[in-house]
């Protein structure tokens, strides 16, 4: 499918006939066949999504890191960054495509929630929401040629 075509079907333009891809019916099946959901339900965010502790959450000071094995731990990643969390994201136990395909949506996510998106090592991202700051590990006041004086 060319990228005129993926970009018409991810805005609803026209029907996408790649849906397989994305969606497994049997994980749609075993959900259906599951409890009803009621009103009060509410998503359950993956168990390998580690958060800090609720005590930083009164400090304002949360990381969270992800480890997501297949594009459909995409939908943690977003659910963090949206509460306003810097995500480490590390795709280093992914297929390269699915790892591309990730990195484009938090690329996405970033870009429409005003956000930034680094990389910190291989396949390692940071991202960051708009009211973050990111500090640079280099001391104030120290000069790159502090070993280059004559």
């Amino acid at each position: 499918m060319g990228s005129v075509r993926k970009a018409s079907a991810w805005l609803g333009l026209v029907e996408d006939s790649d849906d397989e891809r994305y969606y497994d019916d049997d994980d749609y099946a075993e959900a259906a066949q599951g409890s009803v959901s009621g009103p009060g339900d509410q998503w359950v965010t993956d168990p390998r999504v580690k958060v800090a502790s609720e005590s930083a959450v009164d400090q304002g000071r949360r990381i969270a890191t992800v480890t997501p094995d297949g594009f459909r731990d995409a939908r943690g990643i977003g659910e963090l960054f949206r509460e306003g969390v810097p995500v480490i994201v590390n795709l280093s136990s992914m297929d390269p495509a699915d790892a591309k395909r990730v990195v484009d949506f938090a690329a996405g996510l970033t870009f429409g929630l005003r956000g930034s998106i680094e990389r910190v090592a291989t396949r390692v991202f940071l991202l960051t929401p708009a009211d973050t700051q990111i500090v640079s590990g280099e001391p104030a006041g120290r000069s790159r040629d502090f070993f280059n004086q004559s």
